[in-house]
């Protein structure tokens, strides 16, 4: 797609107020391949003011009709679908057959199903002798992250366009041209201008202008736990409603009763899809003492098959932050298996996939979020031990477990202080709720669950 020079603003492309432009980086060439621009706190307050003038129309517009209006945007994103996953390997790096799948596909469910509770979610119901309304918080500032950059966007604006909100976007600066793609998609969707609206621009300056803004009821942040902190330190100031989907350390824990092979397996290829770049990829995997030289073994030959097949990281911050997390993993006493911190091409931003084993709970790279293609594996003597590990980090997103039986994994589950886990290699579903425990976030994304986000209640007594 051929970049845009402006904002997308109460239903135009409109100039930025300032000059000052972000160029993409196509992170497998180091290629700048276009220029967007980075918008201030001016261009925020025109996107917040359109988003607050289009709130009272939207917010009363019959469910049915804002179904419609998501439905409309999925089949756009549906038709689509082959310039979406080619924009976003362009400026993220993904393989095109992941983008295809993952970063075009994934989006397109999640659209669909907020149609379908948007046309089904009962914003209204009798408790005894009260009517108990759900409506919408009102305008919502949201901040998105590269990592999934379509998906991470249809995660909150879907919902929000079903609860009756309005949106002002400030995508991450490194997949911004997705984001334009998706606000082309708006538009052709026919969406009433003003319900969604786009600022490009740096988070310290455009990010921070919008969870200031005191027309903002709302703010909806995915990112590190460390900027998470900001928003929610600036949200609370002002008592105003935050989402959080922060950072992650996910455990996959593979009991002795499981099938070694097909658990290994997968774990890997949950880590290795999309370079590691996921919060919730299962970076930590737990393995029982009399398996584990077995599973060493079994991680190493599959790390390995992944060599050329896995894209660069999104950018040369990011390749020497976790070249670095490796450098660091030798350092204090971790074994190299497979990968290491050796950049495997001349250009672009990659890095060989990376196990460890004979890694202790306490090390760096067992406690701190990597964000790349590097699995630590770690060796427990019962469940008791464990899942002191699995829980042993501030973090608590996702995680997997592997038994015998589902029986089994579900009990250990249970025990978990994680939000969502993986039961014997569970599917994608985009109707269950996705958010962590503990410092991995406040609230939840998708499902009725994330809908329920970007709604407030009132009662009626009679």
């Amino acid at each position: 797609m051929k970049a845009h020079d402006g904002m997308y603003i109460d239903g135009a492309w409109r100039p930025a107020a300032g000059r000052d432009t972000i160029p993409v980086v196509n992170p497998a060439d180091e290629q700048v391949i276009a220029e967007v621009p980075a918008g201030g706190a001016e261009d925020v307050d025109a996107a917040v003011r359109a988003a607050r003038a289009a709130l009272p129309a939207w917010a009363a517009t019959p469910p049915a009709e804002r179904a419609a209006r998501i439905a409309a945007l999925r089949d756009v994103l549906v038709a689509r679908k082959d310039e979406i996953a080619e924009t976003v390997t362009a400026e993220l790096g993904a393989p095109l057959p992941f983008s295809q799948a993952v970063h075009a596909g994934v989006p397109v469910l999640v659209a669909g199903s907020y149609a379908e509770l948007a046309a089904s979610y009962a914003f209204e119901e009798k408790v005894g002798n009260s009517t108990v309304y759900a409506e919408p918080v009102g305008v919502v500032g949201a901040i998105t992250p590269w990592n999934y950059p379509l998906h991470q966007i249809v995660a909150k604006v879907a919902p929000a366009l079903a609860a009756g909100c309005t949106v002002v976007l400030k995508p991450a600066e490194d997949t911004p041209l997705t984001a334009q793609l998706f606000a082309e998609a708006v538009h052709e969707a026919g969406i009433p201008a003003g319900v969604f609206n786009l600022v490009t621009g740096l988070g310290p300056v455009a990010g921070q202008a919008l969870a200031e803004h005191d027309g903002v009821d709302l703010v909806s942040f995915t990112g590190s736990t460390a900027v998470g902190r900001q928003i929610g330190a600036t949200a609370g100031a002002a008592v105003k409603r935050v989402a959080l989907e922060l950072g992650g350390k996910s455990a996959n824990v593979i009991l002795p009763s499981a099938d070694l092979a097909k658990a290994v397996g997968v774990g890997i290829a949950n880590v290795m899809g999309n370079s590691g770049q996921t919060c919730s990829a299962w970076t930590r995997m737990l393995v029982h003492t009399s398996q584990y030289d077995e599973a060493v073994a079994l991680a190493a030959e599959a790390a390995a098959k992944y060599g050329d097949r896995i894209g660069p990281l999104v950018n040369a911050k990011q390749h020497a932050r976790v070249r670095g997390y490796i450098e660091q993993g030798v350092a204090e006493g971790a074994r190299l298996v497979a990968g290491g911190p050796e950049a495997p091409r001349e250009q672009g931003y990659f890095v060989s996939p990376t196990v460890f084993a004979d890694v202790t709970p306490e090390m760096t790279i067992a406690q701190e979020e990597i964000f790349g293609p590097v699995v630590s594996l770690i060796r427990y003597e019962d469940e008791d031990d464990a899942l002191r590990i699995a829980n042993g980090t501030v973090y608590g997103l996702a995680g997997a477990v592997w038994a015998g039986d589902d029986a089994e994994a579900v009990a250990f589950a249970r025990r978990m202080d994680t939000g969502q886990v993986d039961i014997n290699g569970g599917r994608f579903n985009p109707l269950a709720p996705f958010g962590g425990y503990k410092q991995s976030g406040v609230g939840r994304e998708l499902g009725s669950h994330g809908l329920a986000e970007y709604l407030q209640t009132k009662s009626l007594q009679f």
